[in-house]
């Protein structure tokens, strides 16, 4: 198992996005699976540490609880979560919740 965690400024990912998705707008993450089997997991995910700074200030989170929720993003995106649609989205929100909160008691017991 290898997952790469690359902290980068929005216009660094935005060349990414562009370059890669043909997307141009900025976002907070991508996610590169890279495994050549089912059986390993090996990806690269990039999250824009402006666009997390930016998305805490609008959604009045912490930057620390919002970037472990990108993070967890980023591996739910790995396991085969998706969130294009509207149903999916509220899944994979449910599911970074939940690993938000598993984490943070964790973090407490330590």
């Amino acid at each position: 198992m290898s997952i790469a965690y690359i902290f980068c400024s929005d216009e660094y990912l935005l060349n990414k996005n562009r370059q890669f998705l043909e997307h141009d707008f900025y976002t907070d993450i991508i996610t590169f699976p890279l495994s050549e089997t089912e059986k390993e997991i090996e990806a690269e995910i990039y999250i824009s540490v402006d666009r997390v700074k930016d998305n805490a200030a609008k959604f009045k989170s912490d930057f620390s609880d919002e970037l472990y929720r990108v993070i967890f993003h980023g591996v739910l995106h790995l396991m085969g979560f998706k969130d294009k649609s509207s149903k999916n989205k509220e899944t994979m929100r449910a599911k970074e919740n939940e690993w938000l909160r598993k984490f943070k008691t964790a973090l407490k017991s330590n």
